[in-house]
């Protein structure tokens, strides 16, 4: 089933808008609250093949998706549709956290991001060379976890003291013993194969506090994704990921010491739960030197995430500031000890 939003007062298309957290009509104004919208809003369209062909109920194109499509817009018209079946059953999301940023701050949020970099050609600095901006909802799995970690170590304390004409190093061993209990509550993971892992990472956090109860109207005017690993496939991923903070956490209760040698490190981490999410992602697409450069921004913070082409003159010239304050501080150094020029 394709889903259209229209509106009963004019009939046009209705879509979510960020900034009042509603569906609102893109011609009248309209707005319902998504929480508890009418069913009498949608307009279905049903077709064979899961809808992966289907005819456009604002101006009747046809119109072709890919398997994983669940949210998009008409090519021809601009209409926004929902592919219903693909966010039903076992692909429905238990939460989403709504677009805050419209696509017109997202456009002077960028502009204002490539404008801050020190080391980006100045021509990618004006930001005039936007290709396309694309909201999209992201699929993610959220994990909460648990995590018990037995540790055994020898630990050191090195002491040096002088005595008469001989200098002595004592040092005392310690055996260490650590039984430790971790928690932790909605660990994200991007269940999308298009998109690129490190940049969902480096998007992170977004604000969970902000999860709302999936309702497909706040899909309306969006493209979004079903997932294409369920969290089964992806558990190896959530552990993998919170294994250096487990790390991290060991090492920060034996402080104090010289040296830490682990003789057995065993650390069991298990699944609480897992649920499904959709998380907002305006998606940048920007062309500098004959070459497509690909950045996201988190739809909820404006946080900008992406490789951006590197200037080496400017480069260069970084590097002459830092070589050349450094001698002056040296020449200064050199002054205030006697030295005298160099």
């Amino acid at each position: 089933m394709v889903t259209h939003y229209k509106c009963p007062n004019c009939g046009d298309d209705m879509a979510f808008d960020s900034e009042s957290g509603m569906l609102t009509c893109q011609s009248c104004g309209r707005q319902d609250q998504i929480e508890d919208y009418s069913e009498d809003l949608k307009t279905a369209v049903f077709s064979e093949d899961e809808a992966k062909e289907y005819h456009c109920e604002n101006c009747g194109a046809m119109l072709i998706t890919e398997a994983e499509t669940a949210a998009t817009t008409c090519s021809f018209c601009g209409a926004g549709v929902v592919l219903q079946e693909r966010l039903s059953g076992a692909l429905a999301p238990a939460k989403v956290i709504p677009f805050t940023i419209s696509k017109e701050e997202a456009m002077q949020a960028f502009k204002k991001w490539c404008r801050n970099g020190r080391l980006t050609p100045k021509g990618f600095m004006t930001a005039d060379r936007i290709k396309g901006i694309t909201g999209m909802y992201v699929p993610f799995w959220l994990y909460d976890l648990n995590t018990k970690a037995k540790v055994e170590a020898v630990a050191t304390k090195v002491r040096k003291y002088t005595r008469g004409d001989y200098e002595y190093t004592e040092t005392k061993y310690y055996d260490v013993y650590r039984d430790i209990d971790l928690s932790y509550v909605k660990v994200p993971v991007d269940a999308s194969e298009k998109m690129d892992d490190k940049i969902m990472d480096k998007l992170e956090p977004f604000p969970y506090d902000q999860l709302k109860d999936f309702k497909t109207p706040y899909l309306a005017g969006y493209i979004a994704e079903k997932y294409n690993y369920d969290d089964k496939q992806l558990y190896p991923r959530v552990e993998s990921k919170i294994q250096k903070f487990i790390d991290t956490y060991i090492s920060s209760t034996i402080s104090g010491y010289s040296s830490v040698s682990y003789n057995h490190k065993h650390i069991n981490t298990k699944k609480v739960r897992s649920y499904y999410v959709l998380l907002p992602v305006w998606m940048v697409y920007y062309d500098y030197d004959k070459t497509e450069h690909t950045f996201a921004m988190n739809g909820q913070t404006g946080k900008v995430v992406g490789k951006p082409p590197i200037s080496y003159s400017k480069v260069a010239a970084w590097f002459g500031g830092i070589a050349g304050t450094s001698f002056i501080v040296l020449k200064l150094a050199a002054l205030a000890m006697g030295g005298g020029l160099w």
